[in-house]
């Protein structure tokens, strides 16, 4: 069946209306103002229920005179993450009633809770670039206020602000990609299709081969990359999502392992179809595993709790990143199926966690352990999605781990990639290893030995225990039976995402392969080198302290500083109270702009400048005015520099009349007279001498250079102009102009339309010589320093 456009609005467009009237409904309903942010979560997870099963994209015009409009496409893929993101919103706000209690700046928390679901649930089902651009930008501005919620703590500022400019940042360089896929797209597929993604899915090969005949295949893969991977925390970009654990634990549990850290590997996979290349296997496969590894290292070196789960998501969406990265479709099995996994498994660890920091007042991991004794519903839930965490059969995340090694395996019978498809596999396993490590020191809060420091630990209240237990309790059911989570809604992401496709199945293996073997040694490894988990712990933690580069922040503090220390030197520079300063800094960069411009878009060949053709008269006018210009620049006082500047006005009024312009003869003639009257008698508050060094003076010569020819090439380009049909645009304006222009004949409307705009710019130029006159009456008193 066809989506619904109606259903498909409200289900985006209801968390944004219910963020608005947020104060108001706080007003009414204090801190159970998180039930309603419940209710409306599942309000949209049962419109997007409602869809289930339709196929096909939807269109809202929105900027009809360019061809964009807001669409949004339906499949199994884009309602599996707008079905997590709406119904893990559903537990989170339920546990936020409970958790939050108390807290300060609740209207900002939930209002920018719910404008977050909203932009997830866009991302999710936009079909369009600026679409999916304006919600992926969305994301950050809300997840910038929800970890930067407790205002007071600067740990939670510096946070908020690395995460935005990561993520922001990496957003900069998706836009360009999205321009310059549009730019093929339009040429390749026709204007309609310049940003429709869709549109673009439906035809890979050609646009795959537009890209590559344009050459910019790479520079769109890359820059993909760089926004996909900032957004998921992928290494070397991965620093910022432990940081961000200093945001309440709901916000955590919700946008840094359900949703927003999953954005990235969701428009991955998206794309996937369009893109997908050996350069993609490359690319993305190693980067993942790059990921996965090195983040599950540090998740092993974590000394809290929040911040072993923060690497461990790092790490797993390495794991989606690469399974999306083998262009089998293994790889997409892989990426969909662990996605799902992840979320219920990793959402529901971020809730045990926020209960058990709650409840025994600290997270630091080895200050805890022995907790069944006081919180063993709590750990029955922690054993189910450690254990699927930890990729221990038959538990859930046990099937996707086992894809991956299966892709992983595969990628060398794909393409020829030589020594990578022997390493690739290594790494995977290696890398799993440290996962096993990790997810049995979480469980361990919960078995051992109690700390003798450890005090009381109250029981959860339902409202914390029932979000983790239903997260759980999918997990459990995933975990018995695969199979009904793949025909449920998994093999329609698998079709989205992939290539070419086939049924999937997953289940215990029955006999031995190559896969089963990977997994019986990262599982077999993790067990054995658990017991030594304290020298492992200790181990890793040493190598930031011995070698700084190698730590979390360490590039983002020195980065961030640099241009700090680098804005506030360029600030004293350019910021110097100087006329002169701001007056070079302003003509410089229009200079520069403006000639990068004509160079970038080939608007001018330098062998056309010396085609000039002149009647004898002008030109002889025209070397006039030249020898003026040059008589300026060499004239010993200020008196000869004005007088023969005046010369160069005197004889672009006579070059208008042997254009047959004589009005702007008349107009220049009156100008040029008033400015030259105005000039003399200002003329002795002008100092008489300026000291200025010989740099000062090549910089200005340089300036004045750039400043002459800029104009001359602008010049030269407007008025050698010749748009596509311009007889036939005069011949339209001649007709109309009279009846429709409002006047009685075409000259009339002429100089109404047009010369509006030529009077507008002689008005400027009088109120620049108004400004500078005025600018030197000021200055009287002496010359500048500067």
């Amino acid at each position: 069946m066809s989506p619904e456009l109606s259903i498909v609005l409200l289900a985006v467009a209801l968390p944004f209306a219910v963020a608005g009237v947020t104060p108001l409904l706080f007003r009414v309903l204090g801190e159970k103002t998180g039930y309603a942010g419940s209710v409306t979560a599942l309000a949209c997870f049962g419109l997007l229920a409602s869809q289930y099963g339709a196929e096909g994209t939807v269109a809202l015009e929105w900027i009809p005179s360019l061809e964009i409009a807001l669409r949004f496409t339906v499949d199994s893929w884009a309602l599996l993450f707008a079905l997590l993101a709406s119904g893990i919103g559903a537990l989170v706000f339920l546990y936020s009633t409970a958790y939050m209690h108390g807290e300060s700046g609740l209207v900002r928390y939930y209002a920018a809770l719910l404008a977050f679901m909203g932009s997830i649930i866009g991302v999710a089902l936009a079909a369009d670039l600026l679409s999916i651009f304006l919600f992926w930008e969305l994301t950050s501005l809300c997840s910038f206020v929800l970890i930067g919620h407790y205002t007071a703590d600067d740990s939670s500022q510096y946070a908020a602000r690395m995460a935005m400019f990561v993520t922001v940042g990496g957003g900069l360089f998706l836009l360009v990609g999205f321009l310059l896929l549009a730019l093929v797209a339009g040429d390749a597929l026709g204007p309609a299709a310049a940003f429709d993604l869709a549109a673009m899915l439906e035809n890979p090969d050609e646009m795959q081969s537009a890209l590559r005949e344009e050459g910019l295949f790479l520079p769109v893969l890359g820059l993909i990359a760089i926004g996909a991977g900032a957004k998921s925390a992928q290494v070397p970009l991965h620093f910022w999502l432990p940081n961000a654990m200093a945001a309440p634990t709901p916000v955590s549990a919700f946008l840094h392992s359900a949703t927003m850290v999953k954005v990235g590997v969701y428009f991955i996979g998206r794309v996937r179809p369009l893109l997908s290349s050996l350069e993609w296997l490359l690319l993305f496969a190693t980067l993942g595993l790059t990921t996965m590894t090195v983040c599950a290292i540090l998740a092993v070196a974590s000394t809290d709790i929040k911040e072993l789960l923060a690497y461990s998501t790092a790490s797993h969406l390495g794991l989606i990143t690469a399974g999306f990265g083998f262009t089998s479709v293994l790889g997409a099995e892989t990426g969909v199926f662990h996605l799902l996994n992840h979320a219920l498994f990793k959402a529901a660890l971020f809730l045990v966690a926020g209960i058990v920091a709650h409840e025994a007042g600290t997270r630091r991991l080895e200050d805890l352990g022995g907790l069944r004794h006081d919180l063993p519903i709590t750990a029955g839930i922690t054993v189910i999605v450690a254990l699927s965490m930890a990729g221990i059969p038959p538990f859930s995340g046990f099937y996707s781990k086992e894809l991956l090694f299966e892709a992983a395996v595969e990628a060398s019978h794909v393409h020829d990639i030589g020594l990578l498809g022997w390493l690739y596999p290594a790494v995977a396993v290696f890398g799993s290893v440290f996962t096993v490590l990790y997810s049995l020191r979480f469980l361990s809060l919960f078995f051992g030995g109690r700390p003798d420091a450890l005090g009381d630990v109250h029981r959860p209240s339902i409202a914390l225990l029932v979000p983790p237990a239903l997260l759980a309790a999918l997990t459990a059911v995933v975990s018995v039976d695969p199979e009904l989570a793949v025909h449920a809604i998994v093999q329609g992401g698998v079709d989205a995402t992939a290539v070419e496709t086939h049924a999937m199945h997953v289940g215990i293996p029955t006999s031995y392969s190559p896969a089963v073997g990977m997994s019986v040694v990262a599982i077999g490894l993790g067990f054995l080198a658990y017991p030594f988990y304290g020298r492992i712990h200790g181990g890793i933690r040493a190598i930031p302290r011995s070698v700084p580069p190698t730590s979390a922040n360490w590039w983002y503090d020195a980065f961030v500083d640099t241009l700090t220390d680098g804005g506030a030197r360029l600030a004293a520079r350019v910021h110097n109270g100087l006329l002169r300063t701001y007056a070079s800094w302003t003509l410089a960069g229009t200079c520069a702009l403006a000639l990068a411009g004509f160079a970038a878009t080939g608007t001018i060949v330098p062998v056309e400048l010396v085609d000039v053709d002149a009647p004898p008269v002008i030109a002889l006018v025209l070397l006039v005015a030249v020898m003026a210009g040059i008589a300026v620049v060499l004239s010993t006082s200020h008196i000869a520099g004005i007088l023969t500047l005046s010369i160069l006005g005197f004889m672009i009024a006579i070059f208008y009349i042997l254009a047959s312009a004589p009005d702007l003869a008349l107009t220049q003639l009156v100008v040029e007279t008033l400015i030259l009257v105005i000039f003399l008698l200002v003329i002795e508050e002008i100092p008489e001498y300026y000291e200025v060094g010989l740099g000062r003076v090549a910089r200005d010569a340089a300036l004045s250079l750039a400043v002459g020819a800029t104009a001359f090439v602008t010049v030269l380009v407007t008025t050698d102009a010749r748009p596509e049909g311009s007889t036939a645009i005069a011949r339209y304006y001649a007709e109309r102009a009279v009846p429709e222009g409002g006047g009685t004949n075409i000259v009339n409307v002429t100089l109404v339309d047009f010369r509006g705009f030529d009077t507008l710019g002689e008005l400027v130029v009088v109120a620049l010589a108004a400004i500078s006159i005025l600018t030197l009456i000021v200055m009287r008193e002496g010359g500048e320093e500067e």
